[in-house]
């Protein structure tokens, strides 16, 4: 079975992080995902430019809205995903919790339908 990994990261805590630990976290979740390649778990994993470049659609009756920025004021921001196939539940659970941004935010795991 597929679940979405998405990964909500605390804005806050970025910033306060050093440029070489970000990227050092970054290649982390690259290595990550290979591993998981390699076993027959993942599927893909992408991370998000900032909230600050989203562009949120609606359409009400027809018509088209567009706002810019992220549609929720939250301490936390969608941040990526990983997408992987698992047995069930407690093994996706298992795989979720060893995605290294997890240090940084929330990783909330949905399977798909």
């Amino acid at each position: 079975m597929r679940y979405l990994c998405l990964i909500y990261l605390e804005d806050d805590r970025l910033r306060t992080q050093s440029q070489s630990e970000l990227e050092a976290c970054m290649a982390e979740q690259e290595s990550y995902l290979a591993k998981l390649e390699s076993q027959g778990y993942g599927v893909a994993a992408h991370s998000l430019q900032p909230p600050e470049t989203a562009t949120c659609l609606r359409v009400r009756d027809g018509k088209l809205s567009m706002t810019d920025g992220p549609f929720a004021e939250t301490s936390e921001q969608f941040g990526g995903f990983f997408l992987i196939d698992a047995r069930d539940l407690n093994e996706a659970i298992r795989i979720a919790s060893q995605i290294p941004i997890a240090r940084y935010g929330c990783v909330e795991v949905r399977p798909l339908r």
